[in-house]
């Protein structure tokens, strides 16, 4: 089966103005990260703003990125929803229409317990055909739930096309843990932009990052120079990637995600209401801070 690795890039959605799902926009923006040397992609997941999407919506942006990555990189769809049911539905539609595996959250903002957790996954991943790769995806910052090593290890267990965990919190000690998952052999995904070359010399598989969707150059340089062992090129880049990191907010602000792309000549769209647009003045000063950075175009 199938994992991530590498520079695995969270995708932002773009929208129009008037709040609509712009696909000519999504289309545009793959081929942008393909030709940057991504290596795999990940739409719809916190980046892509996933909470704010309706199921059709998704799998519309879904359809466009798997369509237009043509198998040209792996494409894992983010399937997990508010619902169980919808998690199914996107995880089996993700299937249906050629995408490479699926990353599923935990259920998020009302509170789950580890056997919930433990069923609510087992379900989800037996709907799915034996050899389609799923990955769990921890983020407890966000989601208010926290997916524990023993009962990923169940899961694990329990389905054999759970393959890896996405963790997005900057734990290294429940890294460690993840790792050690199968006797090691599970795929462990860095969800903190700022750790990555760290995770690598854990043994994790590489990152998934929100950040490299507006600057992968600094993130694929480092997994570059880590591969050919090049550990000071590696932490030179990774030096230059946390800046970017720090300049964007780690994307905390998708809005400042969308105008930064902007200013590379990649009309990412708008922000879907509630959420607004950046100001003038903070579009200014956004670009004047990316300016002082070193340049990695």
């Amino acid at each position: 089966m199938k994992r991530l690795y590498g520079v695995t890039t969270a995708m932002v959605t773009p929208f129009t103005k008037e709040g609509q799902v712009d696909l000519a926009k999504v289309e545009a923006l793959t081929e942008f990260l393909i030709s940057k040397g991504v290596h795999c992609l990940f739409p719809l997941g916190t980046t892509g703003e996933m909470v704010r999407l309706s199921v059709d919506e998704r799998k519309a942006v879904a359809e466009t990125v798997v369509k237009t990555a043509a198998g040209r990189v792996a494409v894992f769809i983010h399937a997990g929803a508010a619902t169980q049911n919808d998690t199914i539905l996107l995880a089996q539609h993700a299937h249906q229409m050629g995408a490479d595996g699926v990353g599923v959250v935990t259920p998020f903002f009302l509170g789950a317990n580890d056997a919930e957790l433990e069923q609510y996954y087992v379900t989800v991943a037996s709907s799915l055909p034996a050899d389609f790769p799923v990955y769990l995806y921890n983020i407890p910052q966000c989601a208010s739930n926290d997916l524990k090593t023993d009962v990923a290890q169940r899961v694990a267990e329990r389905c054999g096309n759970v393959v890896g965990v996405k963790y997005s919190y900057p734990d290294f000690l429940r890294t460690n843990e993840y790792l050690s998952i199968k006797g090691g052999d599970f795929s462990v995904m860095q969800g903190a932009d700022r750790l990555f070359l760290p995770a690598l010399a854990m043994g994790c598989d590489g990152v998934i990052s929100g950040v490299s969707c507006v600057y992968p150059e600094p993130f694929v340089a480092v997994y570059n120079a880590y591969q050919a062992k090049d550990l000071d090129k590696a932490r030179e880049w990774q030096r230059i990637a946390i800046q970017y990191c720090e300049v964007l907010r780690s994307g905390a602000n998708m809005s400042f995600f969308k105008e930064a792309l902007k200013l590379r000549g990649i009309d990412a769209g708008f922000m879907r209401a509630p959420q607004l647009d950046l100001a003038a003045e903070d579009v200014a000063a956004l670009k004047e801070q990316l300016a002082a950075l070193p340049q990695v175009i």
